[in-house]
């Protein structure tokens, strides 16, 4: 399967970032655009932010992430600016890796630096405690259409807990200056189409109950 394949593309997908600015009222917006009530996820202690999540396969889903008002002490900004959003948005996405390293190392040499390579975690609300590894997420390169890249290692993916019933089964990008979006993507081997247009955007295409949905 080539890397200018489009379904290359979704199986290299790992989470879409959806940003709200009140995760209860994000929770209800996805629930009654797709007919699926997503998943608790839990907390990002010190990052100011919870989250719920929605699986789009097998090891791919939506995480709808807001401002966690338990945490009043978290330093801001918050992750992904979701306590200065005036409207909920696709502010970015992460691609799966077993090599952040090398994946870091030849993003540089192509002239796009993803940033440290960084430990992440959130405790579920069944108390179980997830850990990862991933390049800074808050760099939002190309205004978040470049992803950043994440590593589950052994643990389990969040998808499998996830509320079920909807797939990915398009993902594409509109930004001011697409060529030199599609350019850095390109030199990651993400095979996404990007279409010039005033403002940047990411626009994932969701097969669920209701049909295609587009969500941006």
């Amino acid at each position: 399967m080539k890397a200018t394949d489009p379904s290359a593309l979704l199986s290299r997908v790992d989470h879409l970032v959806y940003a709200v600015p009140d995760l209860d009222r994000g929770i209800a917006y996805i629930e009654q655009l797709l007919r699926i009530r997503a998943t608790l996820g839990g907390s990002h202690a010190g990052r100011g932010t919870h989250n719920a999540l929605l699986a789009l396969g097998p090891r791919t889903y939506l995480e709808i992430i807001g401002p966690d008002p338990a945490q009043t002490n978290a330093p801001k900004p918050f992750w992904f600016g979701v306590d200065r959003l005036v409207a909920p948005a696709l502010v970015t996405w992460a691609a799966h890796t077993s090599d952040l390293e090398g994946v870091a190392e030849k993003a540089a040499r192509d002239g796009v630096t993803l940033g440290d390579i960084i430990a992440g975690s959130r405790r579920r609300t069944d108390g179980v405690e997830l850990r990862w590894r991933y390049t800074d997420p808050l760099r939002l390169i190309a205004d978040g259409l470049v992803p950043f890249f994440i590593d589950w290692a052994d643990a389990e993916h969040p998808a499998q807990s996830a509320a079920q019933g909807a797939a990915l089964i398009g993902l594409r990008a509109e930004h001011p200056e697409p060529e030199r979006v599609q350019e850095m993507l390109r030199s990651l081997d993400l095979a996404i189409s990007v279409r010039p247009a005033q403002h940047p955007a990411l626009i994932a295409t969701i097969d669920c109950a209701r049909g295609r949905i587009e969500l941006r």
